[in-house]
This record gives structure tokens, sequence and C-alpha cells, in this order.
């Protein structure tokens, strides 16, 4: 069975909720589930990074010192992660970093030495997931009500929260298009009489 080395996540949305062009990081909460998702995936040695497009950079909105200042508030919250990918730029600028574009997934994967295809995204967006396609990557959309029905449907895998993602993939690859799992929180901790 093949192992995913690390599980590279959307900011906005997935890991906390999303607040547009957010400059403030006292503005910043965690979703349910993201605090034990990120700890099952550490107990087994899995990598986590964040890929994110902030286009407030580019429409003046933001400065890279605010998404700076938020991104250290999520790893202080969440953390600490192995890498930080994003892309300042906006849907007009042409570069080949902005989700959908593969190029956040690819670097991420070279800065954590392992192949894309060993990897996981997850995220809330068409764009996330097909960021993940076209860097030859696995994608699990966690849908929000601002995910459009047509990216759900051509998602090839779906969860309904981010810990139900994380689970699906702690022994590889996720497999089918709906993912679920029932286990309680403490039963997903209790591997064989002892925590992991």
């Amino acid at each position: 069975m093949s192992r995913v080395n690390a599980v590279l996540f959307d900011r906005d949305g997935t890991l906390v909720h999303d607040v547009p062009y957010n400059g403030d990081p006292d503005r910043v909460r965690p979703v349910e589930g993201a605090r034990e998702a990120l700890g099952l995936l550490r107990s087994r040695g899995i990598r986590t990074g964040v890929v994110t497009n902030q286009s407030g950079i580019a429409r003046g909105l933001l400065t890279d010192a605010d998404v700076r200042r938020v991104n250290r508030r999520v790893d202080e919250l969440l953390g600490p992660f192995d890498v930080w990918g994003v892309c300042p730029h906006g849907p007009d600028d042409g570069c080949h970093c902005r989700k959908p574009e593969p190029g956040l997934i690819l670097w991420a994967a070279g800065r954590l030495c392992t192949a894309p295809s060993d990897c996981v995204v997850i995220g809330d967006i068409g764009g996330d997931i097909e960021a993940a396609r076209r860097a030859g990557a696995h994608g699990i959309l966690v849908p929000t009500p601002q995910t459009r029905p047509e990216e759900t449907a051509a998602a090839d895998h779906v969860a309904p929260d981010v810990l139900t993602a994380v689970r699906a993939v702690l022994n590889g690859p996720p497999r089918g298009r709906v993912l679920a799992d029932e286990r309680p929180i403490e039963a997903a901790y209790d591997m064989g009489g002892r925590r992991r």
C-alpha cells in the first residue's frame, strides 16, 4: 500500500473559518476538528503544510506582513506546520502558483522532499482540488456553504469535515468518492490501548 507522506491544507475555510481578506490575527478561529486532525497526522509522522491563495496582497487589501501575522497565529493555534506556501497574486496575474495552477503544491512537495503523488491536498473549493490534480497529488474536497455544487460534483473525493478527510488518509491515499468515518475521536486516538 502506498503511503501518504504529507497533507497540504488550504487555509481559509479549511483549517480556519474564512474571514475574507483577513489581516487580523485576532480573527483567526480554527474549524471544528482541525486540531484533532492535525494531531492524528503528526502522531503518524505525516508531514503537514498550508498552501493558500492570498490575492488580497495583489488587490492592495493586505500586506505581506498582514498575511505573515495571520499565518503565525494559525501556526500558534494549529501548528507547527512543516511548510507554508502563499500565492500573493491576483486571478489575472498569470502566475503558476495561484491555485488551480499546481505551483504551490509542487513547491511544497519539493520543500518536504516528497513526490506530489505521495501528497494529499485538502481544501474547500474546486481550485484546491484542481491544483492537486494538476500537480499529480490526491485531492479531498471538504465543502462549505461557499463551495459551488458543481465543484462538489466534480471532486474525486469528498468529506463532510476536515477530521473525516484526515482519518481517510491515515493508511494511504483516499479511496471512494464520499469519505466517511463514524468513529468518535476517542477511538481514533485509541490504537491498541495507547495514544498514538
